[in-house]
């Protein structure tokens, strides 16, 4: 299992940018689907976006669609999630997945069933 830990979480007024990192542990990164979800207070954890192993593909959640953007840099075992023009809704715990996909494929999951290693999360708070 990949060892998942993020950062770059905090409290940014609406319409604000964030950059949220996630720093992988061990040397097969370039095997794993990497994405982020998150988690309002008595809200289920949902998906917001996620990218395929080589970066071909991405996913959005239709709510964060043109304003974040998820990359990653296998050379640095790290995925970004740049959040731009934040809303307070955006407001929740981020988290970061990552799911191990060896056989070929740029496919991408949406479902955090699908992703078998997790990070403790970060809080990032949108204020009105």
């Amino acid at each position: 299992q990949v060892q998942l830990v993020e950062s770059g979480g905090g409290l940014v007024q609406a319409g604000g940018s964030l950059r949220l990192s996630c720093a992988a542990s061990g040397r097969t990164f370039g095997n794993y689907v990497m994405g982020w979800f998150r988690q309002a207070p008595g809200k289920e954890r949902e998906f917001v976006a996620g990218i395929s192993r080589l970066g071909v593909n991405t996913r959005y959640a239709d709510s964060v669609k043109g304003r974040f953007t998820i990359s990653r840099d296998n050379a640095k075992n790290t995925v970004y999630l740049q959040m731009n023009s934040l809303k307070p809704e955006d407001t929740a715990v981020y988290y970061c997945a990552a799911a191990l996909r060896t056989t070929a494929g740029e496919v991408v999951g949406v479902s955090a069933d699908w992703y078998g290693s997790w990070g403790q999360g970060t809080q990032v708070t949108v204020s009105s």
